[in-house]
């Protein structure tokens, strides 16, 4: 619960009307590591889909396997090439430089008591700086409606609500996040991991 790209998987499921089996891991005690998860994801990581024995981890290449196998429409990742190049650019914006800021920035205070770094600190104010610019004048971040990208922005924006980061400087991220919560199926879910 505490995973934003678990909880974007969970947004998306709910979405397209797949009931996911979750099996919760802890990764403090190890669990990741048994064999029998080392079996089907040999990257350890989470989350991780097993569906009729196709296993798949990396949360976002989920987000749109889900989306193309389960999907009743392509809405939330539509077929047009460019409308698909400009959500997966905002996939690859969350995974490489927005939820990496905050794990760069969270993950070494929490995991390992280290100080806060001031300059980690800027790279998250820049990555929502640029995600302000890409919201300007924009509804949904990839186009004129809800798609996988603005779920998994969504799972990540939350995370930084909850640690405190104060997002109403970005009047564009502001906005998106308040129309985001009450248009995405499963938002109630995300939100009570974020708390947990």
């Amino acid at each position: 619960p505490g995973s934003s790209p678990c909880r974007s998987v969970i947004m998306v499921a709910k979405a397209v009307g797949v009931e996911l089996n979750k099996k919760l891991l802890n990764l403090q005690a190890g669990e990741h590591l048994k064999p029998e998860f080392l079996k089907i994801n040999p990257q350890h990581t989470i989350p991780t889909l097993v569906d009729n024995g196709f296993a798949l981890w990396e949360s976002r290449a989920i987000l749109v396997y889900l989306v193309e196998k389960y999907g009743k429409t392509d809405s939330l990742y539509p077929k047009c090439p460019k409308k698909r190049a400009l959500i997966n650019q905002r996939l690859y914006f969350d995974m490489g430089t927005l939820y990496q800021s905050f794990a760069n920035y969270y993950y070494p205070q929490v995991f390992a008591k280290a100080p806060a770094d001031p300059e980690a600190f800027k790279k998250i104010e820049a990555a929502f700086e640029f995600l302000n610019t890409f919201l300007e004048g924009q509804t949904y971040v990839a186009g004129d409606s809800l798609t996988v990208a603005d779920i998994a922005l969504l799972a990540s924006v939350s995370t930084f609500e909850v640690a405190k980061f104060d997002i109403s400087k970005y009047d564009n991220v502001s906005r998106w996040y308040e129309n985001a919560k009450k248009v995405t199926p499963g938002w109630d879910e995300n939100w009570a991991g974020c708390l947990e």
